[in-house]
């Protein structure tokens, strides 16, 4: 009886569960893009620095489902209402920027300061040192923490249930209840989770190793 249930709610956990992908996918786009931004400016110094700073600490010192509940019902006093996978992707990405934002700062600095003078001294401009010296060689240094980000956010997508948004944790807690089975499901659910991580993590081994030998140390080194 009870595998005849798991088989009958296969279809909506697969569903629930590429849902739960995209929003990771999406939101981490936001992150990465925004993130990127942020640590950009931030290393710019001045107010727009200072403006960074305060972003970056104020959304690492707040609880994603803070922000989450303020985009997603505090919004509405405002007049403006958004879908709830919406609002999830916002705000995951929103609050994940401020990781980013460090993880990429902590590679740009990593990068070795003759780098850029020798960039500077054959006439690349500092928009060109950036995009064709630094951040290239500063990819295999976020790689490491930006794969830990991503497997921490596909997880975090757990939280959207919370406001009804539809992924995995919300059809599971949903057939739970249907079914009066939580510990099978949930079980079901972790392991599900753990099938969407492991190659995820695994993909980005390999990316690692391969950018690891296509940037060696020495390269950042500058020795």
């Amino acid at each position: 009886m009870t595998w005849s249930i798991f088989v009958d709610s296969v279809p909506e956990l697969l569903q629930a569960a590429l849902s739960t992908l995209q929003m990771t996918v999406m939101a981490f786009c936001l992150a990465a893009v925004l993130g990127l931004l942020l640590a950009l400016v931030r290393m710019a110094g001045g107010w727009p620095g200072q403006f960074a700073f305060l972003y970056i600490e104020m959304l690492r010192g707040t609880p994603a489902l803070v922000l989450l509940f303020l985009i997603y019902f505090g919004l509405v006093s405002l007049g403006i209402l958004l879908h709830s996978f919406t609002a999830a992707v916002v705000a995951l990405g929103l609050n994940g920027a401020a990781y980013t934002a460090e993880i990429y700062r902590a590679g740009i600095t990593a990068v070795d300061a003759g780098q850029r003078e020798a960039a500077q001294m054959i006439g690349l401009r500092r928009r060109q040192i950036m995009h064709r010296v630094v951040l290239p060689q500063a990819l295999p240094v976020v790689l490491p923490s930006m794969g830990n980000y991503v497997v921490s956010l596909l997880k975090d997508t757990s939280i959207a249930s919370l406001i009804a948004a539809p992924e995995l944790m919300l059809r599971a807690r949903d057939l739970a209840g249907t079914y009066y089975l939580p510990m099978e499901y949930y079980c079901v659910v972790g392991v599900m989770y753990l099938a969407m991580a492991w190659p995820m993590m695994h993909g980005l081994r390999r990316l690692e190793l391969r950018l690891g030998r296509r940037h060696p140390p020495s390269i950042m080194t500058g020795t």
